[in-house]
């Protein structure tokens, strides 16, 4: 301290002896002072460097005064009324759409609402039905046609069952009754049904209340005030008090067989009182015997404190929550004090498909986020700044929902926030309805009342609603700019609304690990995505820099000095800029892990923009001496963006979709101009194809590296395809209803062509991504498994999106086949219902019944060979080939047994359609068209037209076709021996043996006989059947027996003549069992040449014949023979074959 107050006396001390600045410079100086000589001026060129520097300070200064004024007058001009930017977020936030079924369930649930009010509107609520079904026809885009048939179905389903809720939460200054100067209340709840007009004014003067006493209920004008004891609700009883408190909740009806909704309409018969016309008594009296209203003596009545009586068809809508003074219940009591109830009607059971699959919460939640898309879509001024409120329709059919499916207040209250804050992500609104909303669910929180789904939906929607705020705030500086008054004021309220919502109970419940909101913010507002758009400004900068070194400067160092300046400059510039890129993108792979690997689009669309910067800076290397280009930091730059990069395709894949939907939901489906496609399918090519542009442009340097991103590639473009034809094809389904055929049909064509037009460009992907080069290059790093790994999954890929798109295509197809059917089922019924007198052999008459058929055809087919591509064309004429042919089919099958003219006009028909589809070669190929149903089809026709000796002719063709192709079957096999007397004509038959004969009897063994003839009957009428004699317990019997057969030269040259052998067991108690058969043409034993056929028959060796046991009405020739009633030999050669048949499913 002694040193501080020394060296202050010093200095005041030489001040006093100073002169002061004033008086020295009024001094004039003498001759002899050192100021009256002039100094030397300094070197002029040390004057102007010190002038120069000093104008540099003095500029540096002005710099920070401009900046700040900029600043301030850029706040100044945000005080203009500007409208706030978009919202854009990064991630990708695509809401479920609701399909046109879903959507017509939920108007079913309007609809049934509307109809089902009760309770009394408010005046901002709608009265009139007919303007609620007018508002909803708008909100759900139903058709007129659509509605009548939805209202009609409501109007027809079971009423809605309501029932009234009641909570008797407190009262308070009753009078007291007893001695200690209080009372004990409790109440008495019950529900009657309302009295006439006259009645009423009768009672006006008494008061309704729950009465023991029997003389006093027989003196009642109306046995309907009387309540059974089921009926009447009582509350605790609260000791010595006069203002008791019960938070005690009931659920009232009239009785078991007359409901709440039952008995309004019986006080509307009466009154004729609009909505619910009935009383609700509520009465704070009891009773000390079990609260039995109905005996008791007048000693045991307790005292009456007061009755409350409320008109049902009096309350509000959404009910009442007040304090009702207590009334007495006559001129003669006395009572005082107040209770307050909670009154509310709700439906206990609701007849709409919705209820019965979906809880109440879902349903009102659907409802309520259609209703807002609609009325936010109609916001004229200032959308992004609505306050949420709908108008008095919205209004209307809201509150009459929530309150008949018993919502609580705050389940309201969380679906509203649900929806709204979901509904922002799409299309902004105030942040201060938001806030609003967060409040009002503070307010009303009950932790116990939400639980379940309700409690992970609200978790949902905080968590997904905080996520949208710090990607907001990510991008702050363009979403909320300085500039805009109106940005800064949502940014405020967008920061007070998410610090709200951190601090609310409700959070805190539903989401415990939630981190801290000062982390998160923190974590936003990092500068990683600044950073690398610095770096991209930089890169640039540098290029531009390189570009005139290289250009300028390197020419004038090297012409004078023999120096090099671009290799200097651009190595020395290139290892800085790889340094910090490097840096930058391990930070960016670091941020990706810890965000769950979520990449947003802005910062990927930044490392693009990098990546593309520095394959530019890169590229200059090829200036420099080869030494030199071998050592550059960016060789291998690539490998930083691995990662970003995958994650980038995401996104592109992600708008890609988006753009398609969009392109989808745009198209009228109308043919553009010199095409057959339609916009969206222009669209999504020229979206593949600025994918596809961005890849050639990226330039991935390590082809067997690349070969991940080309899969990746593929993989999206194929799924975006599919997507595009699954969604025009349920656009076109949608589009069906109300059109006319020839609209429908060209709709559909034109949706065929875009499937068609897409899928050529996916033709084209090996070529266009390399798929080649991808091979070589993991072929030279990873041998030929590499090579066929890459060829397999890029292959896989494209084969399997090509039966996906076929599949829509033939759904397309299969929609304009139903849609013809009628009309070509008409057709074919004409064809077949033509008159069989004519004579059919006649093509004149034949056409005549064709030419409908052909008519409808030519015209069909003028439309489609205006709208299709060939291949599209050529697909649906095959499909309606298909089809035709399957009806024909059917409709012969259905009509067998009919006379040949009828077969004959399908076959001209077939005949007509086969050259029609041809086209003389234009169109389907005759050897596609001749395959399938149609060989099918010309057998049965062929079948059909042949008599019924031809039939069984052809049935013994088959036989001895089928006999040939056995090699082995478990039935079994015989020997024989054949051989033919050509002088005797005469054909003898030895039966030598049968082995493993199939096991009949219980006893596991046969008693195996052999049946030989010859057949068919009509061609060997007088030959007989011979059998063998019975070969008891065995299955390889030995027979060696003869047989002889008459058989002339006319019937064994026929091909279907054979022997049948039958193979039957035994059995003397019931019929024979069928064991197998086998059949044998004559013409391998009796033609002329054969060795059977000759003098040395007899030493010939024996044939094997393997037995069979198909059965016989599984052929379409037994069926045929089967519906020829009036045929005898038709039907004894099917009684024949059917009793063979029964035996073996007796078996």
């Amino acid at each position: 301290m002694t040193t501080l107050l020394d060296l202050k006396s010093s200095v005041l001390r030489q001040v006093q002896r100073s002169q002061s600045l004033r008086s020295r410079r009024e001094t004039p100086p003498t001759p002899s002072s050192p100021l009256t000589h002039c100094p030397e001026p300094l070197p002029r060129r040390i004057s102007e460097e010190s002038v120069e520097f000093f104008e540099r300070m003095n500029a540096i200064l002005q710099k920070q005064e401009n900046m700040l004024r900029a600043a301030q007058a850029e706040c100044q001009r945000g005080a203009c009324t500007v409208p706030p930017p978009q919202e854009h977020v990064d991630q990708a936030f695509i809401p479920d759409r609701i399909s046109r079924t879903e959507l017509d369930l939920l108007y079913e649930e309007a609809v049934y609402t509307v109809v089902n009010r009760v309770g009394v509107p408010s005046p901002e609520q709608v009265k009139s039905d007919e303007e609620l079904f007018a508002y909803l026809l708008k909100v759900f885009d139903m058709g007129e046609e659509e509605q009548d048939i939805i209202v009609q179905k409501v109007q027809e389903s079971k009423r809605a069952s309501f029932s009234l809720r009641v909570s008797v939460m407190k009262a308070k200054n009753l009078m007291a009754k007893d001695a200690n100067g209080y009372s004990d209340p409790y109440c008495m709840l019950g529900i009657l049904v309302g009295q006439s007009p006259r009645e009423t004014e009768e009672k006006k003067e008494r008061k309704f209340s729950f009465r023991k006493r029997k003389e006093k209920l027989e003196k009642r004008s109306s046995t309907k005030e009387v309540l059974p004891a089921r009926c009447i609700q009582v509350t605790e009883v609260k000791p010595e008090t006069l203002n008791p408190v019960w938070d005690e909740h009931f659920v009232l009806d009239h009785d078991d067989d007359v409901s709440v909704a039952e008995a309004c309409k019986k006080l509307n018969e009466v009154s004729g009182l609009r909505g619910m016309g009935r009383y609700f008594k509520q009465i704070a009296k009891s009773v000390r015997s079990n609260g039995s209203a109905s005996s008791g003596s007048e000693e045991n009545a307790d005292d009456f404190l007061g009755c409350i009586n409320i008109l049902l068809n009096e309350m509000p809508v959404v009910g009442y929550d007040t304090w009702f003074k207590l009334e007495p219940r006559s001129s003669a009591s006395k009572v005082q004090g107040e209770c307050h109830l909670i009154l509310k009607l709700f439906t206990s059971q609701r007849d709409t498909t919705l209820s019965k699959k979906d809880s109440n919460v879902s349903i009102h939640k659907k409802l309520l986020c259609q209703i807002v898309e609609y009325e936010h879509a109609h916001v004229k001024r200032e959308p992004y700044n609505w306050n949420g409120q709908v108008s008095p329709p919205a209004w209307t059919v809201l509150t009459h929902h929530a309150v008949q499916t018993d919502l609580s207040p705050l389940q309201q209250a969380i679906i509203r926030w649900q929806c709204y804050s979901s509904h922002h992500r799409i299309q902004r609104v105030c942040y201060s309805l938001l806030l609003r909303l967060l409040r009002t669910i503070d307010a009303e929180w009950d932790p116990p009342t939400v639980r379940g789904d309700l409690e992970r939906q609200l978790s949902d929607s905080f968590r997904l609603y905080t996520e949208h705020c710090l990607c907001l705030m990510k991008n702050m500086r363009q979403v909320f700019p300085c500039t805009s008054a109106a940005a800064i004021t949502r940014y405020e309220l967008m920061l007070r609304g998410i610090g709200y919502m951190q601090n609310m109970r409700a959070f805190k419940t539903v989401c415990p690990l939630r981190n801290e909101l000062h982390l998160d913010i923190t974590t936003a507002v990092k500068t990683l995505e600044e950073q690398l758009k610095k770096l991209v400004y930089v890169v640039d900068a540098v290029c531009a820099d390189a570009q005139r070194a290289q250009n300028i400067y390197n020419k004038l160092f090297y012409s004078a000095v023999k120096v090099d300046f671009f290799s200097i400059a651009y190595r020395q510039l290139e290892k800085q800029v790889a340094d910090d890129v490097n840096v930058a993108m391990e930070r960016v792979c670091g941020t990706l892990e810890q965000e769950s690997s979520r990449l947003t689009q802005t910062m990927g669309e930044t490392i693009f923009e990098l990546f593309m910067s520095l394959k530019i800076l890169k590229g200059f290397r090829e200036f420099l001496p080869l030494k030199d280009a071998k050592m550059l930091a960016l060789t291998s730059f690539h490998n930083w963006f691995k990662s970003s990069i995958h994650k980038w395709l995401q996104i592109v894949h992600d708008r890609s979709c988006d753009r398609i939907c969009k392109a989808v939901e745009t198209d009228k489906i109308e043919p553009l101009q010199q095409a057959k496609h339609s916009s969206s399918a222009v669209e999504v090519t020229t979206c593949f194809s600025q994918v596809r542009e961005i890849w050639h442009q990226l330039a991935w340097p390590d082809s067997a590296g690349a070969f991940i991103f080309v899969t990746r590639l593929t993989d999206n473009f194929c799924s975006e395809a599919v997507c595009y034809s699954e969604m025009i094809t349920r656009k076109i389904e949608r589009n069906q209803l109300g059109r006319d055929h020839k609209s429908f049909t060209v709709q559909l064509c034109i949706a065929l062509n875009n499937t068609e037009h897409v899928r050529i460009f996916l033709g084209h992907l090996p070529r266009d991504l390399d798929w080649q080069g991808v091979e070589r290059a993991m072929e030279e790093s990873c041998g030929s498994e590499g090579k066929e790994q890459v060829y397999k999954a890029l292959n896989g890929q494209l084969f399997n999106v090509d039966l996906d798109m076929q599949r829509e295509a033939k759904r397309l197809i299969a929609l304009l086949t139903d849609k013809m059917l009628p009309e070509l089922r008409k057709y074919i019924q004409h064809i077949s219902l033509s008159p069989d007198s004519i004579n059919n052999d006649d093509v004149r008459y034949t056409g005549l019944a064709v030419s409908p058929l052909m008519k409808y055809l030519q015209d069909t087919m003028v439309i489609l060979t205006e709208t299709l591509v060939k291949e599209n064309l050529t697909r649906v004429l095959q499909s309606m080939w298909e089809l035709l042919l399957r009806m024909i089919l059917d409709t012969v099958t259905e009509n067998r047994g009919v006379q040949v003219e009828f077969y004959n006009r399908f076959q001209y028909t077939v005949e007509t359609l086969l050259q029609f589809f041809h086209a003389k070669g234009d169109g389907l190929s005759l050897e596609d068209m001749k395959s399938g149903d149609y060989k099918v089809l010309d057998e049965e026709l062929r079948l059909n037209k042949c008599s019924s000796f031809e039939l069984i002719e052809q049935y013994y063709l088959e036989k001895i076709s089928q006999q040939k192709t056995l090699k082995h079957t478990r039935y079994g096999r015989i020997s024989v021996k054949c051989y033919y007397d050509a002088p005797e004509q005469r054909l003898t038959v030895e039966i030598l043996h049968a082995a493993d004969i199939i096991a009949l009897d219980a006893n596991g063994l046969s008693d195996p006989f052999v049946i030989v003839e010859l057949c068919p009957h009509h061609l060997f009428p007088i030959a007989k059947s011979q059998r063998t004699q019975v070969k008891l317990k065995t299955l390889h019997p030995v027979f060696d027996e003869l047989f002889y057969f008459h058989v002339s030269p006319e019937q064994y040259r026929h091909r279907f003549a054979c022997l049948t052998f039958t193979v039957m067991d035994y059995d003397w108690l019931s019929t024979n069992d069928f064991a197998g058969e086998a059949v044998a043409p004559l013409s391998d034993f009796c033609w002329p040449g054969r060795p059977n056929a000759s003098a040395a028959g007899k030493s010939v060796q024996p044939i094997i014949l393997h037995l069979s046991r198909s059965k016989p009405s599984e052929k379409p020739i037994m069926r045929m023979l089967d519906a020829r009633i009036g045929d005898r030999e038709a039907q004894e050669f099917v009684r024949r074959l059917k009793e063979i048949e029964k035996s073996m499913e007796e078996e």
